[in-house]
């Protein structure tokens, strides 16, 4: 009967502790992110800041730019 209390002891402790660390851990700030953009030759979405912009649309890459251009 001991043990069994001792092991439900040691589970709550274990149980507190890792509430307690998961409640430290940093959150993600979500004005970190970046709004996504789609490529209007393709349809790829990727960052805006990795977009290529022109003429008010966005592109994946120089390719695409040049080939919606013709």
């Amino acid at each position: 009967m001991s043990r069994l209390l001792l092991l439900i002891a040691i589970a709550v402790v274990v149980y507190l502790l890792v509430k307690s660390y998961r409640r430290n851990t940093p959150r993600q700030d979500k004005r970190a992110t970046e709004d996504m953009v789609r490529c209007v030759h393709c349809g790829l979405h990727l960052p805006k800041g990795e977009s290529i912009s022109s003429e008010g649309n966005f592109f994946c890459g120089e390719e695409h730019r040049d080939a919606y251009r013709k």
